[in-house]
């Protein structure tokens, strides 16, 4: 009898024992929501086998429990729960359920991320870099003369730093031509396309874009966010086309140029017009920045469409969060018309005040972008000069969340559509 008393025992300890290490992404349980994502990244790189629980408590990740597990999330400040076996299970079959909006997706392997940003440039000049340098996610920073000789090849993700591939240095001519800063880039800008063959920075600029659109084409993953968006866009629609002003490249534009753009050629946007005033402060009327002058900031929110996490997990997943109504911010292109994105675009959010899209993601030959409006997400009008964003007082910022489900998502095993 006293050996089946301690066998009863020993059989309750051992299924209770952990199994798995939950880390809570809702709004209430999980004190630093950025940094575990970088505990997730971490594992992977680690060779464990992680999952994303879509919907489920905010988009939890379900590791398998190792010591160094625990001990990484202590040490960066993530909360975590033990889980038994049976624990899981329950949660897994929850999932499962037909009748829940919810899905368990498996992380295979730590994608190789490029940052697309110009040497020099300080982690919070951009969002990304911010955020990934944060959640201590590695990167490789990368710029025109990798891209041109073909070094996309090495990455399976890939972000556009808030650039301009248009050859007009940002549009910030009228009010920063003479600051030593606008110089200098001006400068180095033409240095670096003559230096790679190019008699103009246009030209240097296209050349990019076509090599990073061949890199999507070719089954990569691309982000970008602000300005990094809509000029990637014009860039290609307007290969060929001259629509620089004099002070960008020493002659005049091409004469009617908004006729001759090839709208085919863009990766989400259609039916723009282009801004071909060199002091304003606009690459086209694709950005809602002029026309949202009246939302205050204390208004200024977006919301995540929600989609069926079993029936479409892209868009769930790069939609994860602990909310909904995400805040607002600006941006030198903040938001994108709703009317001139391509009907082939998901908008996954949007501001109905005023008719914008946020948040779009579409696919591309074998590879998928995303775009997202604005600068900085805690930073609601962001200026050149501006003190950096210290994310440790914004460890739970959902817009900084949908940022870093675009650097995990890769990572998601790829399996097929069902029909």
């Amino acid at each position: 009898m006293r050996l089946f008393y301690f066998l009863v025992l020993f059989l309750t300890a051992f299924s209770a024992k952990a199994s798995f290490v939950l880390l809570p992404m809702d709004e209430t349980s999980q004190q630093n929501h950025l940094k575990a994502y970088g505990i997730t990244f971490w594992c992977l790189d680690k060779q464990y086998k992680a999952s994303w629980l879509l919907n489920y408590r905010g988009g939890s990740f379900l590791l398998p429990d190792a010591p160094e597990i625990r001990k990484e999330c202590q040490i960066r400040g993530v909360s975590f729960e033990i889980l038994s076996d049976a624990e899981a299970n329950q949660i897994l079959e929850e999932i499962a359920s037909p009748s829940q909006n919810m899905e368990t997706v498996i992380l295979e392997k730590a994608p190789k991320i490029a940052v697309y940003t110009p040497k020099g440039k300080q982690p919070w000049d951009d969002a990304v870099t911010l955020v990934l340098t944060y959640a201590e996610i590695p990167f490789t920073p990368i710029y025109d003369e990798e891209v041109l000789s073909d070094g996309l090849l090495l990455y399976d993700w890939l972000h556009l730093h808030h650039e301009d591939f248009t050859g007009q240095y940002g549009k910030f001519y009228a009010n920063y031509k003479n600051t030593p800063w606008y110089i200098e880039q001006k400068k180095d800008a033409e240095t670096l396309a003559t230096k790679l063959g190019y008699a103009k920075v246009a030209e240097e600029k296209l050349a990019v874009a076509k090599k990073i659109r061949d890199f999507v084409i070719g089954g990569g993953f691309m982000f970008a966010m602000c300005s990094a968006t809509d000029s990637f866009d014009i860039a290609l629609a307007a290969e060929g086309i001259d629509i620089c002003e004099p002070m960008f490249d020493g002659d005049a534009s091409e004469a009617n140029y908004q006729s001759k753009i090839d709208y085919s050629q863009s990766f989400a946007f259609k039916d723009y017009f282009l801004e071909r005033n060199p002091n304003v402060y606009e690459f086209s009327d694709i950005d809602m920045t002029q026309k949202r002058a009246n939302i205050p900031m204390e208004k200024d929110y977006f919301t995540l469409m929600e989609f069926s996490a079993k029936w479409d997990p892209i868009p769930s997943m790069l939609c994860q969060n602990h909310t909904q109504l995400v805040k607002g911010f600006m941006g030198q292109t903040t938001a994108f018309d709703r009317e001139l994105v391509k009907t082939n675009v998901l908008v996954m959010g949007e501001c109905q005040l005023n008719g914008e899209a946020r948040y779009i993601h579409g696919e591309k030959g074998k590879g998928m972008f995303t775009f997202f409006g604005g600068h900085d997400p805690e930073d609601f009008r962001h200026q050149v000069g501006d003190p950096p964003t210290v994310l440790d007082l914004h460890p739970t910022s959902p817009g900084y969340r949908l940022i870093l489900n675009n650097v995990l998502f890769p990572a998601a095993r790829k399996k097929k559509q069902k029909t």
